[in-house]
């Protein structure tokens, strides 16, 4: 099979197309979208009449994703259970989840040669995907990831692997932070000492969830593990949330982690990087924004506890966050890309900063939360 849009670089994907079975002629094959992690394209077919069909084709990242198998196990699950709940509700499952492609010989997905995997699922036409958000976005995306809580509130998760191990384990990134702090490397701890006596006076809020977990108070769900808003395709006729995608880090965990994490890169308006902490600022207006949605979208399916913990919840991914810039940070920055020496200093140094904003207006978080449930 040959494509005159293919890159030079990018012709191990000719290897990847040549086990499908495609419905028109292939005519362009470009790299797709702003993630940094897999090898996404755009494919391109077009019939003798008729628009074009595109598909997005995918070749998971094996440092991110060391077994892939899994990962796709999880995916299969997900989207097949997703599928006949939408069908039960009337919707449209082609649109409101994603589908797979079976390859010629009617598998889920393709390994190529060099021990890659691949997977292939039909474009969802007249769909945006957003980077930044307006208030109505935010709460569009809240209402999508509220309804994914909902629609999976009865799937096993205790079933799922853990695609990346310990990911929201806060416990272990403090951790991993100490053994960090030990071995200084770089001899940057002497010049942090504010940063790092924030984290060792809040080494007890780190054990929060889990212990909640532990206790039982907390069940496990199914949880997306990255809910920004631009993993949320948005219907461009009802402006409404209508598939959550990227569903690589979906696993075990706790609801009101998916829910901080929104909070934590959504209620404020600066960069992650700023270096005026003055203009870092938890926005109480747009938390309310997010609640009223997540909520409405969940549909009462938490539980009295997970609504206690959801403030708790933005509290304690922002920390996460900041820890692991700040871990980075004194480890060499080895994990997260950066572009000057002091780039993680200054990510933590602004998750900290809406942490601190968080506690002050703890109480005011949870009235919003008992407003809404």
């Amino acid at each position: 099979m040959s494509c005159p849009f293919v890159p030079e670089n990018d012709k191990n994907i000719l290897e990847v197309l040549a086990a499908y079975e495609l419905p028109a002629s292939l005519v362009g094959a470009v790299r797709y979208g702003q993630g940094h992690i897999n090898d996404t394209f755009c494919l391109l077919c077009q019939p003798q009449e008729g628009d074009c069909i595109r598909f997005i084709l995918q070749g998971l990242s094996s440092a991110a994703f060391p077994k892939p198998e899994e990962l796709m196990e999880n995916f299969i699950g997900i989207t097949s259970y997703l599928r006949e709940k939408v069908t039960a509700a009337g919707g449209d499952p082609m649109r409101e989840t994603l589908s797979l492609v079976k390859t010629k010989d009617g598998k889920d997905y393709y390994t190529d040669t060099n021990g890659k995997l691949w997977r292939l699922t039909p474009f969802i036409e007249n769909t945006d995907c957003f980077q930044s958000a307006t208030p109505e976005l935010f709460e569009a995306s809240a209402r999508a990831f509220g309804n994914f809580q909902y629609m999976l509130q009865g799937y096993p998760a205790e079933t799922l692997h853990e695609t990346i191990v310990k990911f929201h384990d806060t416990e272990d990134r403090y951790a991993k932070f100490e053994a960090a702090l030990k071995a200084d490397k770089l001899g940057r701890a002497k010049d942090i000492a504010d940063e790092i006596k924030f984290v060792t006076d809040r080494k007890a809020d780190c054990s929060v969830a889990l212990e909640a977990l532990r206790q039982g108070k907390l069940p496990l769900r199914v949880t997306h593990n990255d809910t920004k808003l631009n993993n949320i395709l948005i219907d461009r006729d009802t402006h409404e949330g209508i598939c959550v995608i990227d569903l690589d880090t979906t696993m075990p965990g706790l609801s009101m982690n998916d829910f901080g994490d929104s909070i934590r890169f959504g209620a404020n308006h600066s960069k992650e990087d700023e270096k005026d902490l003055s203009k870092v600022n938890f926005d109480i207006e747009l938390y309310e924004v997010y609640v009223r949605g997540f909520l409405e979208g969940a549909k009462g399916s938490l539980t009295a506890a997970e609504l206690e913990y959801l403030p708790w919840g933005a509290r304690l991914m922002t920390l996460e966050c900041g820890i692991r810039f700040l871990t980075d940070y004194l480890d060499g920055d080895h994990y997260f890309r950066i572009h000057y020496p002091e780039q993680n200093l200054d990510r933590c140094r602004t998750q900290f900063k809406l942490v601190k904003d968080m506690e002050e207006q703890f109480e005011a978080m949870s009235a919003v939360v008992k407003k809404y449930a």
